[in-house]
């Protein structure tokens, strides 16, 4: 599990299991009164291994650019936390 500070609130990066697979999350703790929000990461995808989803979860952390207002992660556009979407260098 990974952390994040930021000025209202906690962020941390985690896997569940849900049913034989593994879903990555981001959980969002405010830093005064209120409950965590949890956002799923790689939803189009499920994982066998814990550690692989959790591996997923904290880059996605780390990828994230900040937190709205309320909470919610900001992420680059297009981001998809995936690197096998990004087009390969091709050597002419």
């Amino acid at each position: 599990m990974a952390e994040r500070e930021f000025d209202n609130y906690l962020a941390r990066s985690g896997a569940t299991l849900e049913g034989s697979r593994y879903t990555a999350y981001l959980a969002v703790t405010p830093r005064g009164n209120g409950f965590p929000m949890y956002f799923a990461i790689c939803e189009n995808r499920s994982f066998r291994d814990k550690t692989v989803a959790e591996t997923a979860a904290a880059k996605a952390l780390a990828d994230m650019l900040g937190l709205e207002d309320d909470g919610t992660p900001i992420f680059p556009e297009g981001y998809t936390g995936f690197d096998d979407d990004k087009p390969a260098d091709i050597a002419e």
